[in-house]
């Protein structure tokens, strides 16, 4: 801000005035440049990790020293001294760990084993109550160490994720990363709330899209709503056929699915599809979706075609588990079958070599559960515990698309770390019992 004084003549001889006139004149960009730079510094806060594994080696290393310089990871050192005004964390009985990754959850849904837990949220529970839910569903996720997640739709309450994404982004709530897909896509009847009378119209788990131009015309306006994901249902109604393979009734023709993914990419945006057996997961392959969600079944031939279009796997384990025996009790035995079939198709997308990434479903069991028994489904059906690190840091980071941001414990990622008491790679309940989180260089929990 600059002052000029001007002298000027008189105006009129008799008048008894000061002639001095005060200018003043504001210049943004004078005052832009004269101003001092800030020499403010960020936080810098040591971490002191009796065990770190990174995310990217195998081996652990011992004894190392993290050093975070406001939100991000500045240097991984043997030894550092300590400064005057910093923080010092230690964790040297600890296992240090990049923050997890969860990519398949439903923050708005809190237990999905029968048709009655779904109806009443659906039908019971308005949006601003299911929101509420919503946020402490969050922060239980990043309370389990799950420092990211990909929501993979809302069941029926909008683009509330968006929402609870925004107020997280803001720090208004706590919770971990979020991208979200806000309504996922089905065809007209193919998903609840079904089963009531026809002369009523009943809200519905998904957004009903039918047809070529009703799909590219659904993607354009879910993503003018914010979301960072679009989501397909791509089957519904499993079998068991005679051979083994379980077989479904595909939802959107290959046409359909083509036009919402072609849509979907030529917006620079990826796609979902949840598809859990032969024609969902064969249509869904096809038509070049990112990645197939739940994969209960999926042929050899589909493996092999994932592999050479990078198309990722995240088969939900442990939902899976989690309701076979409920809804086999209201009269769905297939989902006893489709356990051990699901078991059996992990194996081999693990040695087809398909990218796969953590995901568990979260919310269609309880958030009161722990996401992080995932782990021990992943190791028991093939996985050595590091590579079922791995599937919850780097390769889910890689699928959300953010490997340049987190995944590892690197210089210049974001500080996402979390610890646990005990060696994960030789006990992989461990991953059950996250003790410290730290996300973007702000601690959210401590060692009690």
């Amino acid at each position: 801000m600059t002052f000029l004084a001007v002298k000027c003549k008189p105006l009129e001889p008799t008048m008894n005035r000061c002639f001095g006139i005060l200018l003043l004149f504001v210049t943004t960009v004078a005052f832009a440049q004269s101003k001092a730079p800030s020499d403010v510094s960020p936080k810098v806060t040591y971490l002191h990790c009796g065990t770190l594994y990174d995310g990217k080696s195998d081996s652990a290393r011992k004894n190392v020293w993290i050093r975070v310089a406001g939100e991000k990871i500045d240097q991984l050192a043997d030894s550092v001294p300590q400064q005057t005004g910093s923080e010092i964390i230690d964790l040297s009985h600890e296992v240090c760990l990049p923050g997890l990754i969860d990519a398949h959850t439903h923050v708005l849904l809190q237990g999905d084993v029968t048709v009655e837990d779904y109806n009443v949220q659906i039908l019971q529970y308005s949006t601003p109550y299911r929101t509420i839910l919503g946020t402490v569903a969050a922060q239980r996720a990043l309370g389990y160490g799950f420092t990211t997640i990909r929501d993979l739709e809302t069941e029926g309450a909008g683009y509330a994720d968006v929402d609870i994404r925004k107020a997280i982004d803001a720090g208004i709530i706590p919770g971990p990363r979020m991208q979200v897909s806000g309504r996922a896509m089905d065809v007209t009847g193919a998903y609840p709330v079904l089963g009531y009378s026809w002369e009523l119209k009943w809200p519905k788990g998904v957004q009903e899209v039918d047809g070529v131009e009703g799909g590219r015309k659904a993607v354009r306006e879910q993503i003018s709503n914010g979301v960072n994901w679009i989501k397909v249902y791509s089957d519904r109604s499993y079998r068991v056929r005679p051979n083994g393979v379980l077989d479904d009734i595909p939802t959107f023709t290959l046409d359909e699915l083509r036009a919402i993914v072609d849509e979907t990419h030529r917006q620079r945006h990826k796609i979902a599809s949840h598809a859990s057996a032969l024609n969902g997961v064969h249509n869904s392959v096809e038509a070049g979706v990112d990645s197939i969600e739940h994969g209960f079944y999926i042929a050899d031939a589909d493996l092999k075609t994932m592999v050479e279009k990078g198309i990722y796997y995240v088969p939900t384990l442990l939902v899976g588990e989690y309701v076979a025996e409920g809804r086999a009790a209201e009269g769905s035995h297939v989902w006893i079958d489709m356990v051990t079939i699901h078991g059996a198709t992990f194996k081999r997308a693990l040695n087809a070599g398909v990218k796969i990434a953590f995901g568990t479903d979260a919310g269609g069991f309880p958030w009161t559960v722990n996401p992080a028994k995932e782990f021990v489904l992943e190791v028991k059906y093939g996985m050595t515990p590091t590579q079922a690190l791995r599937s919850a840091t780097m390769t889910a980071a890689e699928l959300l698309g953010v490997q340049d941001k987190i995944g590892s414990l690197e210089p210049g990622k974001l500080a996402d770390i979390v610890a646990v008491p005990g060696d994960p790679m030789a006990d992989v309940t461990q991953f059950e019992k996250v003790n410290f989180v730290m996300k973007g260089g702000k601690i959210y929990k401590r060692i009690e």
